[in-house]
């Protein structure tokens, strides 16, 4: 069964389209919009565990430069 996820990130750079880019290429990142608000991006994972998700958010998105925060949702059902 596959886990889905909601990232929240915020960016610290004017390169949006650039950070999306990136972002999209993250192998598990079904979708990534920038919004308006309080975060720059809303992801949208879909992996096979939450440990999937820890490691796509820790080390792929939080490693692209100009990503300086993120907040995890998994979804529940």
């Amino acid at each position: 069964m596959a886990v889905t996820a909601y990232v929240l990130v915020k960016s610290n750079t004017g390169e949006a389209d650039r950070v999306k880019e990136s972002i999209e290429a993250i192998d598990g990142v079904v979708d990534a919009h920038i919004v308006a608000g309080d975060v720059d991006f809303i992801v949208k994972l879909s992996v096979e565990s939450p440990a999937h998700v820890k490691d796509i958010a820790a080390s792929g998105i939080l490693g692209i430069e100009g990503v300086e925060d993120t907040q995890t949702y998994i979804a529940m059902g």
